[in-house]
């Protein structure tokens, strides 16, 4: 398998990367962190005039018509410098459009996404169900020429700012079936709608969702009534691995932050990266680091050839690369010291930015339970 990037692919990184450096250090997240929204809408439109939130959509979208590959280039460079804008989210709610939607579906939603000028979250997560996008309680009844939906969405990235909410509900069946899952393009200010803004720990910020007779027509509807779940799956596929892609940019920044500080740092008059114990640690950060790419660009690789393979290599790899997560992000915090811990540093900010990618779109142990169910235990 060939891991080479293309003359466009390394002239795209370095330009998002120079980017993130430029317009978006980490003192910018510490600014935004407090803020209502919590990113700048400017920015995400300048986001969108440079091509990349539709870097992997088709050009009759709005899009670039280029990879999922190169999407994820592009989150790996913004994942480098924490920029706060909602690229991931607006990905994912982005794919469950183009997979379930009709092309007006796609051309009324996804064109003002990729430019920039609406933002889209997909609000699948229930307080039973965690990550699995069949148990659905949420409810979506016929009346008249539309539907009334029902229910509640925890967790909703982005979705306290969202202009709309790509929504997951029942329209047959019950918790838990596989069929009977439909997927709606609701506004965010459409009456009933409900959200309360809640802050994560990584200082982004979320919505709780609380849907009350939220009237629909049938043009919200994407794709067939019940059969949203192929969609749903793509979509949160393509979410896990683009998690998986910025986290090896945060887990990038965290070893080259380490190997930094390990240059610099004296004890007993001598740098501590002089000590053989700390090499070690740092030699495998670095190597389990490399092992986890692998395994996700495998990944990556295979949603873009459309692959059968998608869901085991998803799983592996975000199973993979959240133990990577964890590894990497606890070994800069010990070989920091104390520092480490504290608000002043850089360190806390990663460290909580990782603890966040390991639980969205599922953690360590939902993958490998699910990797599990897929290779027949």
């Amino acid at each position: 398998m060939n891991f080479e990037l293309s003359e466009e692919q390394r002239a795209l990184v370095g330009t998002v990367s120079a980017f993130a450096r430029k317009e978006s250090p980490i003192t910018r997240l510490r600014r935004l962190r407090e803020d209502a929204i919590g990113f700048e809408r400017a920015t995400l439109q300048k986001m969108g005039e440079y091509g990349w939130l539709g870097v992997m959509f088709p050009e009759e979208y709005g899009g670039s018509g280029g990879s999922f590959v190169d999407a994820a280039l592009v989150l790996e460079q913004l994942g480098a410098t924490l920029v706060p804008e909602p690229v991931l989210p607006m990905l994912v709610a982005g794919t469950a459009i183009l997979h379930a939607g009709t092309p007006e579906q796609r051309q009324r939603w996804l064109q003002p996404l990729t430019a920039g000028e609406s933002v889209l979250s997909l609000a699948f997560v229930e307080s039973q169900g965690r990550n699995a996008p069949c148990s659905v309680k949420t409810r979506a009844v016929r009346s008249g020429s539309g539907f009334r939906l029902s229910g509640e969405k925890r967790w909703v990235l982005a979705g306290h700012a969202a202009d709309a909410l790509v929504v997951s509900a029942r329209t047959a069946g019950s918790d838990g079936d596989g069929d009977g899952i439909s997927l709606f393009v609701v506004d965010a200010d459409a009456p009933g709608v409900q959200r309360q803004t809640v802050k994560t720990m990584d200082g982004h910020k979320a919505a709780m969702l609380r849907l009350d007779d939220v009237e629909v027509d049938d043009s919200r509807l994407l794709g067939a009534e019940g059969a949203g779940r192929a969609a749903l799956e793509a979509a949160l596929d393509v979410g896990a691995a683009a998690c998986c892609a910025e986290g090896a940019g945060i887990a990038q920044a965290l070893l080259r932050m380490t190997v930094e500080y390990l240059k610099t740092r004296e004890q007993f008059g001598v740098k501590i990266g002089s000590f053989q114990a700390l090499q070690h640690r740092a030699a495998k950060m670095f190597t389990d680091l490399e092992l986890a790419r692998s395994v996700v660009e495998a990944a990556l690789q295979a949603i873009d050839a459309d692959s059968p393979d998608v869901p085991e290599l998803v799983s592996l790899a975000k199973a993979k690369m959240g133990d990577t997560f964890h590894l990497v992000s606890n070994e800069m915090v010990q070989m920091h010291g104390g520092i480490g811990m504290t608000d002043a540093h850089d360190a806390g900010f990663y460290l909580k930015r990782a603890r966040a990618c390991e639980a969205t779109f599922g953690s360590q142990s939902y993958h490998r339970d699910r990797y599990a169910k897929i290779q027949g235990y």
